[in-house]
């Protein structure tokens, strides 16, 4: 039986997932600046609720942004102290992916765009599409101005990205969904495939991920 603890602090939402077993258990609040105050009780609460220690989980989890610049280091910060302390590997999930994967579980819906807004006129972005109950990215992640943003085919729309700019779901041709903000319940099943697969690290050499860090974008396919 796998047992996996994830947190997310990477945007405006603070959230916490467990999964043992078949059992998921998680906590979501929307609360701008007080993460470093949320998540560490709704860890404690996941784990009393579930009756075991840290000892008993087998990887950590995080959201590893795209996502606020303090938002993307609380998180990473937290899951290497916690990690540290109890000798545990950590899984790293975009936090594009898991919108979309919670667009899938929740609608089935096999093609989503996820962007996130990064402030300053731009968006983070990605594509994704299902493969065997998994959402895979499509090209690249991606921090660009709205009227840069491209998508391979008609697909949903998540995340607070289409909020800052609603007239990016009509130029692209998408559906508008209520998925504004990632949930660690839904890193859960990416997690769960990355463990089994061998895809994690130590403590130590956690990376988050900012995108203004990449100064090339590589096209979606079929929009060379």
């Amino acid at each position: 039986m796998t047992v996996l603890l994830a947190l997310d602090t990477a945007t405006e939402a603070c959230s916490a997932a467990l999964l043992k077993g078949d059992e998921v258990l998680g906590r979501f609040e929307v609360c701008p600046q007080q993460h470093t105050q949320k998540i560490l009780p709704m860890i404690d609460s996941l784990l009393a609720q579930a009756g075991i220690g840290l000892k008993d989980v087998d990887a950590l989890v995080v959201g590893r942004g795209p996502g606020s610049f303090t938002g993307v280091r609380i998180g990473i910060g937290i899951v290497q102290g916690l990690a540290f302390s109890a000798g545990k590997p950590v899984v790293t999930v975009s936090n594009l992916a898991a919108m979309a994967q919670q667009a899938l579980m929740q609608t089935g819906q096999q093609k989503v765009l996820a962007a996130i807004d990064a402030r300053m006129g731009e968006v983070y972005v990605g594509a994704f599409e299902a493969k065997d109950g998994l959402m895979q990215l499509v090209g690249e992640e991606a921090v660009l101005a709205p009227q840069e943003v491209t998508s391979p085919w008609p697909a949903l729309a998540v995340g607070t990205g289409f909020g800052a700019y609603p007239e990016l779901v009509a130029t692209l041709g998408l559906d508008a969904s209520d998925i504004t903000l990632p949930d660690a319940r839904f890193m859960l099943p990416l997690a769960q495939a990355a463990y089994n697969e061998g895809r994690y690290a130590d403590a130590l050499n956690v990376e988050p991920v900012y995108l203004r860090d990449k100064v090339t974008w590589k096209k979606l396919p079929g929009r060379e």
